[in-house]
């Protein structure tokens, strides 16, 4: 599937019917992907042009930085008064007006659906801590598993916290590390003893197990929703 280049509005001929095609186009292959229940990288994808969009409505000098184009030091003012001239061309700004009011319900109303099913795989997931977790969380094993499978993925998760002066973020890496069959005899509780004697690094790890309720895509779904949960879970421990 093609994607959505990041300045598709600016890039190539400005014109509504042809604007009006590439978002189509690219929106009909994302409406496949979440028909078969597969969410990243386009919900993701999604939010990032609606977002741009709702930007470049509402500042129209972001459009400079949207424009195709690499800019020199030594032709810098030359092509800012070249913009500038199509930021106050009438009959130009009037199409990407037209464009912008058509791209973003469009695009809301398939981000819309796209949200509707991350809250769906949501609730099929769910988060359950192994054993006693340390007060330290940021980092342990994530299982992974899948109901409909006779087999458990084990992960490494690390989490790392970002703050600048109005929130803080987190963000979580996680790296595979193998696939255990599953045991009447090997319990979630068990499989941690196995991890603790496999890697004595990690003497008493937080490991959390990630149950999940349904067949769904693993790369394109659970992964991410799984991971994004984790990292709530831990959050609202904290």
């Amino acid at each position: 599937m093609r994607n959505l280049e990041k300045d598709w509005l600016t890039q190539g001929l400005i014109d509504f019917e042809y604007k009006k095609y590439i978002l189509l186009s690219y929106l009909q292959g994302v409406q496949s992907y979440f028909d078969d229940q597969k969410l990243y990288p386009y919900l993701s994808d999604l939010v990032f042009h609606y977002q741009n969009l709702q930007s470049i409505k509402q500042n129209k000098e972001l459009l400079f930085e949207n424009f195709p184009g690499k800019i020199k030091k030594a032709d810098f003012e030359k092509l800012k008064i070249h913009y500038q001239k199509i930021v106050e061309d009438d009959a130009l700004m009037k199409e990407l007006e037209q464009i912008l009011g058509f791209a973003i319900p469009t695009l809301q109303s398939t981000l819309n659906e796209g949200k509707s099913l991350y809250e769906y795989v949501e609730e099929q997931l769910e988060v359950v801590p192994i054993g006693v977790c340390p007060l330290y969380a940021n980092d342990g094993y994530l299982l992974v598993n899948e109901r409909m499978k006779k087999t458990t993925q084990v992960y490494e998760y690390q989490i790392s916290v970002f703050e600048n002066v109005e929130e803080k973020y987190r963000g979580i890496h996680t790296k595979y590390l193998e696939t255990v069959e599953k045991k009447l005899s090997r319990t979630f509780e068990s499989l941690k003893l196995e991890l603790i004697k496999k890697y004595p690094n990690r003497p008493n790890p937080a490991t959390y197990l990630v149950d999940i309720k349904r067949d769904i895509p693993f790369h394109e779904t659970v992964m991410p929703v799984a991971k994004r949960l984790l990292v709530k879970y831990i959050s609202a421990a904290a």
